[in-house]
C-alpha cells in the first residue's frame, strides 16, 4: 500500500469525517462502551452536533456485560446521567450469549441471565433509560442472542423507529489496535462511497469508524486538550504498570482480557469475589492465565505423543459440540493451506525450502503487502514447525493443539477472525429466526 500524507492533522479529519456523516445520515447513534475510544468519540461528536447540527439528535447505545470494574460502571453512569437530556440514551442490559475463553467445556456465558440473578456481578442499574426483560422496546432481540447479533439488532431496530431512514452507528474503532484491524479498513470493497472508514451493515444500516486513523497517543491528547471526562480504570491500569496495548475495558472472560483477570484481585476485589461464583473457570484462568497450563510459553509435549496424536486425544475429551467447533476449524486451514495457500516472505519460504518441507508456489496473494507468493503444502500437515525461525504462521499439529489448550475457540493462534459471516456459519442451525427476521424487516 502506497502511504498517503496529508497537511491534516487527525482532529481535522475527524471533523471533515463528522461533516460528511452528518450530510449524509439521516440517523446517527454511537456505540459508547466505556473505554477510552469511544468515550472520546461521544465527547467530541455531541460538541460537534451542538455546534454545527444542534437540531439533530443522535442516539447512545451502551451494551452492558454485567462482569465489569466498579470504576467503569461509575464513568458510564456518570456519563449518562450528564447526557442523557442531549441525546437518546440506550443503556442494554438483556441477556446474551458472550464467548469466554475460560472454559474447556463451554464457549459462552450469558450477562444478566435471568436464571442467575443471585449471582449476578452487579445489581441492575436502575435509571429510566436501561433495557431489560422488564422494560424491553427492542422488536429484533431474541433471548440470549449472540452479543453481536444483539449489538445489530439494535442498530435495525433504532433504524426503524426512526422511520426506516438512513442509519449510521459510530464506533471507536482504530487501525492501529490490531493488524486484524489495519487491514479490515483496508479493504473497501463495502465501503460507502469510497470511504475505508464507512461499512454497510444490511439495508440502510452502516457503521463507522471516524476515528480509524488516531493513535493511542491522540487519544489521550485530545482528552487532555478538551478537559473530557474519562473512564479511570486507565489511571489505575498504569498504576499497575501495565502497556498501552494491553489496557482494554471489555468483557474480562474473553480472549483479549483473561491474561489481565488477576488484576480484578487487587483494583476490584469486591467485584473479583463475585466474579469467581459468577462464570467457570475464573478463578483458574486468573492462577494460571500465564502459565503452561493455559496454553502459553513452552508446553511440553506428553511422553509417547506427536502433536497430531496430542491434538486428537484432546479432542476426544471435549464435549461433542466444542470439538466439532474445532473440527470445524482444523479442516478448513488444512484445507486452505493444501489448496490455496497462504502468503509468506521469500527469507521464510526459502527456510522452508531448505529444512526439507515439501511445498510448492500458487500464485500471488493479493491479501498481503507487496503481493507475498501463495505456499501450499504438499502431502502431509507438519507436526511442528519449530525449526523455522523466521515465522510462527505456517500450519502445523502444534498450532491446532494450543487453539485446544489456549481455549481459544475461535482459534485465533491460527488466523482465524472474528467476522459475522463465520459465526454465522457455525451457528447457523441456532440462529432459525434470522430468516424470519429478514421476511418481517425487508433486508
Amino acid at each position: 500500500m502506497i502511504r498517503e500524507y496529508t497537511d491534516q492533522n487527525v482532529y481535522e479529519a475527524f471533523l471533515e469525517r463528522m461533516h460528511f456523516i452528518f450530510e449524509e445520515f439521516e440517523n446517527i447513534y454511537i456505540s459508547f462502551s466505556g473505554g477510552k475510544d469511544s468515550g472520546l468519540l461521544l465527547n467530541m461528536t455531541l460538541d460537534f452536533q451542538q455546534k454545527y447540527y444542534p437540531e439533530k439528535k443522535i442516539g447512545v447505545f451502551h451494551q452492558d456485560f454485567e462482569a465489569q470494574y466498579t470504576v467503569t460502571s461509575e464513568y458510564v453512569e456518570r456519563t449518562f446521567e450528564r447526557i442523557k437530556n442531549q441525546v437518546e440514551p440506550y443503556w442494554v442490559c438483556l441477556p446474551m450469549a458472550t464467548r469466554t475463553a475460560l472454559s474447556s467445556y463451554e464457549m459462552y456465558w450469558y450477562p444478566w441471565d435471568d436464571t442467575k440473578k443471585e449471582i449476578w456481578v452487579r445489581k441492575m442499574p436502575q435509571k429510566e433509560y436501561v433495557i431489560n426483560l422488564d422494560h424491553n422496546p427492542i422488536t429484533t432481540y431474541h433471548y440470549k442472542m449472540h452479543q453481536e447479533d444483539l449489538a445489530k439488532q439494535f442498530g435495525r431496530w433504532y433504524r426503524i423507529q426512526h422511520g426506516n431512514k438512513k442509519t449510521i452507528c459510530l464506533l471507536g474503532m482504530r487501525a492501529d489496535e490490531s493488524l486484524q484491524r489495519y487491514s479490515g479498513f483496508l479493504n473497501k470493497k463495502y465501503g460507502y462511497k469510497g470511504e475505508c472508514w464507512i461499512t454497510r451493515q444490511f439495508k440502510e444500516m452502516y457503521c463507522a469508524s471516524p476515528l480509524y486513523d488516531w493513535s493511542s497517543e491522540d487519544i489521550w491528547h485530545a482528552n487532555y486538550l478538551f478537559h473530557y471526562d474519562y473512564n479511570h480504570l486507565y489511571d489505575l491500569y498504569h498504576m499497575a504498570g501495565l502497556k498501552v496495548s494491553q489496557m482494554r475495558v471489555a468483557s474480562p472472560f474473553n480472549d483479549y482480557s483473561k491474561d489481565a483477570l488477576n488484576l480484578y484481585r487487587v483494583i476490584d476485589p469486591e467485584i473479583w469475589v463475585r466474579l469467581v461464583g459468577r462464570v467457570q473457570g475464573a478463578n483458574f484462568a486468573s492462577i494460571y492465565g500465564r502459565t503452561k497450563a493455559m496454553g502459553y510459553r513452552n508446553i511440553t509435549l506428553p511422553e509417547g505423543h506427536t502433536w497430531k496424536s496430542y491434538t486428537l486425544f484432546l479432542l476426544d475429551t471435549l464435549p461433542a459440540r466444542l470439538r466439532n467447533n474445532y473440527v470445524r476449524k482444523f479442516k478448513t486451514s488444512i484445507e486452505f493451506w493444501h489448496k490455496t495457500g497462504g502468503g509468506l516472505d521469500e527469507e521464510t519460504i526459502r527456510e522452508l525450502e531448505r529444512h526439507g518441507y515439501a511445498i510448492r508456489r500458487n500464485g500471488v496473494s493479493n491479501y498481503t503487502l507487496n503481493k507475498k507468493s501463495r505456499v501450499i503444502f504438499v502431502g502431509k500437515i507438519p507436526d511442528d514447525t519449530d525449526d523455522i525461525k523466521s515465522t510462527k504462521d505456517i500450519p502445523s499439529w502444534k498450532r491446532m493443539c494450543y487453539c485446544i489448550l489456549k481455549n481459544d475457540h475461535i482459534c485465533r493462534f491460527m488466523g482465524f477472525g472474528m467476522s459475522k459471516e463465520q459465526k454465522k456459519h457455525v451457528d447457523v442451525i441456532k440462529r432459525k429466526y434470522q430468516s424470519v427476521e429478514e421476511m418481517n424487516y425487508g433486508v
